[in-house]
């Protein structure tokens, strides 16, 4: 039993531009988060540099919305290459599936069944 019947005479589609949004998406995603982390550091390297003008509700407040914006970031990324994977799936080849014979009459049947 074969699963998987390509279906003849199918053409593919080339790849487009998926293709090359799920080659980004590592890249994309370390360098972002590495961006979105940047103002953490600043932040705690100003409390180190300027004791006297940082407060820990700035850092606190830094790091919060920072975490918050990866987590954002991560999620974005994760639709777009789930939207893209997609895309790339139903790209591909087409199968047949397996053969159903259909009963093509307009009335039923008048045989012997019982109803309950």
């Amino acid at each position: 039993m074969n699963w998987f019947t390509k279906l003849p005479g199918f053409q593919r589609t080339p790849a487009g531009r998926e293709r090359t949004v799920l080659r980004l998406l590592p890249r994309v995603l370390l360098l972002g988060t590495l961006a979105l982390g940047l103002p953490s550091l600043f932040a705690r390297l100003y409390a180190f540099l300027a004791p006297e003008l940082a407060s820990a509700t700035l850092i606190l407040t830094v790091d919060i919305y920072g975490i918050s914006l990866v987590f954002l970031h991560w999620t974005l990324l994760m639709m777009v290459g789930i939207a893209a994977f997609i895309v790339m799936v139903m790209k591909g080849p087409a199968y047949v599936a397996d053969a159903y014979p259909l009963n093509e009459s307009d009335e039923p049947d008048d045989g012997d069944r019982r109803t309950r």
